[in-house]
């Protein structure tokens, strides 16, 4: 199989060239959605072999919706990465064996952490996404925060997995999951509910995450974040991934669950 490739970037000078070297071992189609980085991530997207378009962003969801439609799709197969994700070689090689024609219309793609450069095989690992579908058959969810690909059709899902390289400073990190939380809190007092992943404990691994985030939903504020770093620090041993996973583990629950549950009670406060 050969898919068309779309990767979104901004600001991504530091993770961007690797991203595209893996996917040129898939693909020879490039296409980068940028959206106004000032860093020098455009130049090195060209030098290395990608096909730059300009769009600005306004979220995931309609940043990777306007690239499926605005992206010529030269294969008959489109795979998406953001900057920070490349392939490893196992993958490569799993998606290069696949059929060009089959029944399946898509595939999700385990997805594992490196983060203060150790890559963490227990903090939030593997989480599972859509990223590889045939053309006409995937759109991204309409969703504030944490958006997934609809795939109409069959799904399969890919055993070997990508890297998301997470190489920002921790100032930076703390300064866009600080506006990933206002997204998270517009999204979970929103009413509309089209367009989304239905949760299904039975389902695909997406659904079956989808459905266990309508749990974590149910359980009171506050309380919610210490019982997720419970989770995922004990009984998923995060403590297995060292200093990086401590301090990943501290900020994504502690920091950012809490972060969430915060601005979700100083809204409802204000609308009564």
């Amino acid at each position: 199989m050969v898919p068309t490739v779309i990767l979104l970037s901004f600001n991504s000078k530091d993770t961007i060239e690797r991203t595209i070297r893996s996917a040129l071992e898939v693909s020879p189609a490039i296409y980068v959605v940028d959206s106004g980085s000032t860093d020098g991530t455009v130049e090195i997207a060209e030098a290395a072999g990608a096909k730059v378009m300009q769009h600005p962003f306004e979220n995931y969801g309609a940043q990777r919706n306007w690239a499926i439609a605005a992206v010529p799709q030269e294969y008959g197969w489109q795979l998406h990465l953001d900057a920070d994700e490349y392939l490893t070689p196992s993958l490569i090689a799993e998606i290069k064996a696949l059929p060009e024609q089959s029944e399946i219309a898509g595939y999700t793609l385990p997805r594992y952490l490196t983060f203060m450069g150790r890559l963490l095989r227990h903090n939030l690992a593997p989480t599972h996404h859509m990223r590889l579908f045939r053309n006409g058959m995937g759109a991204c969810e309409a969703r504030h925060y944490d958006q997934h690909f609809l795939c109409t059709g069959t799904v399969g899902q890919l055993q070997h997995e990508m890297i998301d390289d997470i190489r920002m400073s921790l100032s930076e990190w703390t300064r866009r999951h600080n506006n990933w939380a206002d997204a998270e809190v517009k999204e979970l007092l929103s009413k509309e509910r089209e367009g989304r992943v239905a949760g299904k404990f039975f389902g695909t691994a997406i659904e079956r995450k989808r459905y266990l985030r309508g749990i974590y939903d149910k359980v009171p504020l506050f309380v919610r974040p210490f019982l997720l770093f419970v989770y995922r620090y004990v009984l998923k041993a995060g403590f297995l991934d060292g200093v990086p996973g401590f301090i990943f583990c501290i900020l994504q629950t502690f920091w950012f669950r809490f972060l969430v549950d915060a601005k979700l009670y100083e809204a409802r406060k204000a609308n009564r």
